[in-house]
Order: structure tokens, then C-alpha cells, then sequence
């Protein structure tokens, strides 16, 4: 028998935003489905926190871009929990370097990672939101799919199909009583900015006007925030970025 609590998932679990807005939304009301794509040992350190705040937690290894492996991934939690009532989109990669050196390969990598991984998620969520009459999906995004930045031409574009993706979606299942929003992250203190030497990062830190980068759990609880907030918001594209840009 499945239980009555409300069942998240959450991909790109492992570590930085993903692990963040799981944590923030482990609780004992609450049932948790984590994925990433090749940690186990994270994934699994990340669901004994989990479990630690009350939540259920189910962990599941694999690459979220590949369609078969994300009807696993939704055939797996429903035989742990049920249907999905709230899906968060936050697997993600980025290649930072010049557009002319970008191989077809990695261009369509990062595609099918930050869109392909939205689109396959939200196949699968959409049917049991559909049914229930009621669900709500968060894609995490970035700044750039708005700005576009240099040498990430790619992680902006897919990002910027994120955008479009969640104000069209959510016009769609908005009469379904289904609710679908992105947050535009700016420059968050995770591995994906680890690039970034000393001199690098200042640079960064003096172009932002509360001086500093934001931290994985703000990201988290600003994801807590819109679950609980008012149905009435949908279709937005909300930026968490101290305001940089």
C-alpha cells in the first residue's frame, strides 16, 4: 500500500543544488526519490540525511538524459511510493570554453543533459499529475539562459530552451491545476564554478552587488518557499542571483 505522503523527486541529487533542495525538503510528511547519474556512494550519504530528518528516501543510479532510463527511474519510484506529485529538474552540466572549439558531441551532450533530462522527466511526471489533478514541477536554470555568457554558449542556449519550456508547459497544465516554474540561478558556490581561480573568482564576487555567491541550501529553501507558496503562481522564471545581472 502507498503512503498518503506528498512524493518528490529530485535529480542531480548528489551533491551542490541538487543535494540542497533535497535536504531542504526531507521532513517526516514527505517521501523522497533521488537520482544521479553515476555516485552511488554520494547519492547514498545524501538519502541517510534524508532519512535522518523522517523522510522515506529511495535512491536511484542513472543518467536522467537517456528516455529508457528515465521510465526506469519513474517505474522505479512509483513501486516505492506512488504517483509523483512534485518534480524538481536539476541535473545539469556545462563545458566552458570557445564556441569554435565546441565538438557536435559535446554540444549535443549538454542538450541532452539540461533540456533532454526536462523534457524525459516531465513525459513521465506529467502523466500522474495529469491524473491526480494536481502536481508541481521547479526546473533550476540560470541567469544565462536569459543574459547568455560567454564561453557557455550551449549551457545558455539549453538553459534558455529551460525558460520557454517552463512558461509554455505551464500554460498547458495550468487548467490541470498543475503548477510550473524555474529558478535563473546566478553564480551559486558549487563544483560547476570550481573552474574559477582566485583572481577569477574575485572578479566575480566584485561584479555582484551583495558581494558574495549564493549558497546551495538559499537555493533550496527558495524551492521549499514556492512548493508552499500559492497555486496561483505558475509559468514564472524566478532569478536567485543577489542581483548580479
Amino acid at each position: 500500500m502507498y503512503s498518503d505522503k506528498k512524493t518528490i523527486l529530485v535529480t542531480g541529487a548528489s551533491r551542490g543544488i541538487g543535494r540542497a533542495i533535497a535536504l531542504a525538503l526531507a521532513a517526516p510528511d514527505t517521501n523522497l526519490v533521488i537520482n544521479c547519474v553515476k555516485n552511488k556512494d554520494a547519492l547514498n550519504d545524501v538519502k541517510r540525511q534524508i532519512e535522518d530528518k523522517g523522510a522515506c528516501c529511495a535512491a536511484f543510479i542513472g543518467d536522467v538524459s537517456d528516455y529508457d532510463t528515465c521510465a526506469q527511474l519513474f517505474d522505479y519510484a512509483r513501486q516505492c511510493f506512488g504517483s509523483i506529485n512534485v518534480l524538481i529538474n536539476n541535473a545539469g552540466i556545462s563545458i566552458v570554453g570557445l564556441f569554435q572549439d565546441m565538438t557536435r558531441n559535446e554540444w549535443e551532450r549538454i542538450m541532452n543533459v539540461n533540456i533532454g533530462s526536462v523534457y524525459n522527466c516531465c513525459h513521465f511526471a506529467v502523466h500522474d499529475m495529469l491524473h491526480n489533478h494536481s502536481g508541481k514541477i521547479i526546473n533550476i536554470s540560470s541567469v544565462w539562459g536569459s543574459a547568455g555568457a560567454s564561453c557557455e554558449v550551449a549551457y545558455s542556449a539549453s538553459k534558455g530552451a529551460i525558460h520557454s519550456f517552463t512558461k509554455a508547459l505551464a500554460k498547458e497544465l495550468a487548467p490541470s491545476n498543475i503548477q510550473v516554474n524555474a529558478i535563473a540561478c546566478g553564480a551559486i558556490d558549487t563544483d560547476m564554478n570550481s573552474f574559477l581561480d582566485e583572481e577569477g573568482k574575485q572578479m566575480l564576487l566584485d561584479e555582484i552587488p551583495t558581494g558574495r555567491m549564493g549558497r546551495p541550501d538559499e537555493v533550496g529553501q527558495l524551492v521549499s518557499q514556492i512548493l508552499t507558496g500559492p497555486d496561483y503562481l505558475t509559468g514564472q522564471i524566478i532569478t536567485l542571483d543577489g542581483a548580479w545581472i
